[in-house]
């Protein structure tokens, strides 16, 4: 709920993998501000607990993300969406060379498809409307791939590509995209739900030093999932917010050295790589 020239505005926000972690609190988080939501997850009796939160009207669905006839089923049932946020994801560790490819296409089903087909089911009445907020929850990975996590970062970039496309395109139809990348999150992300191949000997000091730093830093993750989901709501309801949200001191410090790098490879090939127009 937000006050706009003496006016209360209730928003609709529909939320997927809802069960634990960052999805929980952002659906409690928007409950709490006086949104109604509707909160999915693949096992629906996992979102029990959100009916003691006080404040907006809470509805919940089963969803898996990787079938498109419950999708476009949960998106009718639901009604009216202002704020879609795709949450729904998972990790996949494994240097390139070790990747599986049923956990590769997995994880693109889950984190980019379903991703995907919710926002093309969203799109028809956010554009009727004049109006939605789409929130793709990305990841500092989507913008800075490291060893390891291969696999799992192409899926977050391809997100990151589309989300970049659908502001161009939706933006004068009245619908914003905002993109989330937080660092590490205090949740299940890096513990049960975490996949992994197995390892190669050959990248043990890369991708396999990598695993093992993940998986060490289990519960004890720097980003806090309920300070992350309420900026969020906050950041939803303003009215020019930055379209990436770039979230803990690791991604904020990830984030620049990559800007860093990137600047010195345009200024160390600028004259090479401006001769390769048609007439210079």
């Amino acid at each position: 709920m937000s006050r706009r020239g003496g006016r209360v505005i209730t928003r609709q926000w529909f939320i997927t993998g809802c069960s634990d972690g960052l999805g929980f609190a952002l659906a409690r988080a928007a409950l709490a501000a006086g949104h109604d939501v509707v909160a999915t997850a693949r096992h629906e009796t996992a979102l029990a607990p959100l009916r003691q939160v006080r404040g907006g009207t809470l509805r919940t669905a089963t969803l898996d993300v990787t079938d498109p006839a419950r999708i476009e089923q949960a998106i009718a049932d639901a009604g009216p969406i202002d704020v879609l946020v795709n949450n729904a994801g998972h990790g996949y560790l494994a240097a390139v060379e070790e990747g599986e490819d049923s956990r590769i296409r997995r994880t693109f089903e889950v984190n980019f498809f379903g991703a995907a087909a919710l926002i093309r089911a969203v799109l028809p009445g956010m554009r009727e409307r004049g109006g939605g907020t789409v929130v793709n929850i990305s990841s500092v990975a989507g913008f800075l791939a490291g060893a390891g996590s291969a696999y799992y970062a192409a899926s977050k970039y391809a997100l990151e590509g589309l989300s970049d496309a659908l502001a161009a395109e939706a933006g004068p139809l009245g619908v914003r995209v905002l993109v989330v990348e937080p660092g590490p999150i205090r949740t299940s992300f890096a513990g049960r739900s975490l996949l992994s191949s197995p390892s190669l000997p050959a990248y043990a000091d890369s991708a396999g030093r990598r695993q093992e730093q993940i998986r060490a830093a289990d519960g004890n993750q720097a980003g806090d999932p309920d300070a992350i989901a309420r900026l969020i709501v906050e950041l939803v309801e303003e009215e020019t917010p930055a379209q990436r949200i770039i979230l803990g001191d690791m991604a904020m410090r990830g984030v620049a050295r990559k800007l860093e790098m990137v600047a010195g490879d345009l200024n160390l090939l600028r004259d090479r790589s401006l001769a390769t127009d048609f007439g210079t």
